[in-house]
């Protein structure tokens, strides 16, 4: 049997700790017919997480889908397309701003914004991207509250 100086032991949990991969975090984003911001929206609609956390979408109304819009995905940044009524999870790895929509109620403004990190680089190429109806205003609410 090998003896461990109290030191030694020390030395070794921290080590073991060190080689741990961080935690990441799951966040909720709900698809709602009627909302505190209003009616057919997501909340929250704008969320910050950091690189590595994942996003559920869940379908707490009927009639909702999540997908991600193209032209507002930073490079190397992943794209989704769930089916109506699915609950889909998301995890994010590059950082930068992702703008989402749901696919039937996207001129009505549900749309969302998530920012991964603390420095993303996309903001502005996502802002050019042309929205259709009350999705434009509702991205200028957002991208104001970056």
């Amino acid at each position: 049997m090998i003896a461990l100086t109290r030191s030694t032991a020390l030395a070794f949990v921290f080590f073991m700790a060190a080689l741990e991969p961080a935690h990441a975090e799951m966040h909720e984003v709900l698809m709602l017919n009627r909302g505190e911001s209003g009616v057919m929206v997501f909340e929250p609609a704008l969320l910050r997480i950091s690189p590595g956390d994942t996003v559920k979408f869940v379908a707490a109304d009927n009639g909702h889908n999540s997908e991600s819009i193209d032209g507002m995905t930073p490079t190397g940044g992943i794209t989704w397309q769930a089916n109506i009524n699915e609950e889909v999870e998301i995890t994010f790895e590059a950082e930068g701003v992702y703008g989402y929509k749901c696919r039937p109620h996207y001129g009505m403004g549900m749309v969302g914004l998530i920012v991964v990190g603390t420095d993303p680089t996309n903001v502005t190429a996502a802002q050019e991207i042309r929205q259709p109806g009350k999705a434009k205003s509702m991205f200028e609410q957002l991208f104001s509250l970056l």
